[in-house]
């Protein structure tokens, strides 16, 4: 099941809100903005590269990477959903805006960057609903959203940030937490990937089994978004 036959199922009343946003196709829409190269094994002690995030051709890159496919996805999924929704790892706050038009949700959003908050803040984002904080350790109340969502983030964490984001969306968030992350085109854990960005290339099952950890259900989608290593997965967790 992909996302689109997924909203239909729960919304089947939604069909002119459909026909509205943009059409899904199986073939490849999008290319990552980031070449993945210089592949290493994962090791024990591997550690996240934060530079990018502070590098204005990166945030450049933000503006785009996820049009016909990601984007138009997140739509589907919240577009059935009310009250506060957090955008974790929210960058330059584009997601946010697009996101604007529905008018029973208020978006939050955080990142590590103040460099891409400050973007967000410059694009006319509430400042108020925009922090500057670790994913792994956020400043919000238990059950504070009623609704949280990444979008290309949790695999550049390491191995434990992972576990301890997941944990964090999970205390933070009273109802679904929604999740696109790549998982592995060879179907296998190939483990820590160096490039622009260093990444997690593995797969479906290792990460049902980190949602699971927490979870009680998890409901995977498929993406339109995928590279030449990867295919993009959306994980619906559920409490």
């Amino acid at each position: 099941m992909n996302v689109r036959d997924f909203f239909l199922s729960k919304y089947p009343e939604s069909s002119l809100l459909i026909q509205r946003l943009h059409k899904f196709s199986d073939e490849k829409l999008h290319k990552t903005f980031l070449k993945r190269h210089d592949d290493l094994p994962m090791k024990e002690h591997a550690t996240q590269n934060l530079d990018p995030y502070w590098n204005p051709d990166f945030a450049k890159g933000l503006e785009s990477w996820g049009n016909g496919n990601a984007w138009e996805e997140i739509q589907f999924l919240v577009s059935g959903c009310d009250g506060r929704i957090l955008d974790i790892a929210c960058g330059t706050g584009k997601v946010i805006q697009i996101l604007h038009k529905f008018p029973k949700i208020e978006i939050y959003g955080c990142d590590i960057s103040d460099f891409l908050i400050q973007k967000a803040i410059n694009r006319g984002i509430n400042k108020n609903k925009l922090i500057v904080c670790d994913a792994t350790n956020m400043k919000y109340e238990d059950n504070f959203f009623d609704f949280s969502y990444s979008i290309g983030s949790l695999e550049h964490f390491t191995e434990s940030g992972i576990e301890k984001c997941i944990a964090e969306c999970y205390r933070v968030t009273k109802r679904h937490s929604f999740h696109l992350v790549p998982v592995s085109r060879s179907g296998i854990n190939e483990g820590w990937k160096t490039t622009v960005q260093s990444f997690h290339n593995n797969s479906i099952n290792w990460w049902n089994e980190k949602f699971s950890l927490f979870y009680t259900e998890v409901i995977i989608l498929g993406s339109c978004w995928n590279d030449d290593l990867s295919v993009g997965k959306w994980f619906i967790c559920c409490k």
